[in-house]
């Protein structure tokens, strides 16, 4: 008996693997805010930093313009007699201004409140800030003295009242013992005779 043997060919096709990949547009709305938000905070960030950078620090405002000074009273810088206290502060117009030893820009305005003293036109009295004792005495002696009284703000906590930002800052003070005007750095003879200086005969008028 013959037997035919017939061979079928049989043809696979290849088994194809698809995977699939979510697209973004899949991904839960919240979950694509939190995959975001680092980024917001750092462009949030930086352009924050960027305003800062550009602004001017003596523009900043005071909260304590036109207000009464904060009551304190501080015993004089080492070697000296006299102290400063809120009482102090009436009865004529008068600067106040925040120094340290430490402090470079205090050293680049000295000789102008030297001048200004010279000139009598108002006291101009020193808030020590967060210096030693030495120190501030030793600064005083060797630079001079522009001030009338000086108070001596060890741990800066008359001036955190006064809303101080940093060393140096003067202030403009009425007759009545109200904040005129702040000035944030060194004072120069540009911020002497443009700002400070007109303010004073404006004040002293009144």
């Amino acid at each position: 008996m013959t037997v035919d043997h017939s061979i079928t060919s049989i043809t696979s096709e290849p088994i194809r693997a698809t995977m699939s990949v979510a697209p973004d547009d899949a991904l839960p709305q919240k979950r694509r805010l939190l995959l975001l938000a680092p980024l917001f905070i750092f462009v949030g960030f930086a352009l924050a930093l960027a305003k800062g950078l550009t602004r001017d620090p003596s523009r900043i405002p005071s909260a304590l313009i036109g207000k009464s000074v904060p009551r304190f009273s501080l015993p004089p810088v080492k070697g000296r007699t006299l102290g400063l206290s809120s009482a102090d502060l009436n009865g004529q117009v008068s600067l106040v201004n925040v120094f340290a030893s430490w402090c470079i820009a205090c050293r680049e305005e000295h000789p102008v409140l030297m001048q200004f003293k010279a000139s009598n036109s108002v006291p101009v009295h020193g808030l020590n800030y967060k210096d030693l004792p030495d120190n501030a005495a030793r600064w005083l002696n060797t630079m001079g003295d522009p001030y009338t009284r000086t108070g001596a703000d060890i741990n800066g906590r008359v001036a955190i009242d006064w809303g101080v930002y940093g060393v140096p800052e003067t202030y403009v003070v009425t007759k009545k013992g109200r904040i005129a005007y702040k000035h944030i750095g060194a004072v120069t003879p540009k911020v002497l005779e443009e700002k400070i200086l007109p303010l004073i005969r404006k004040l002293q008028q009144q």
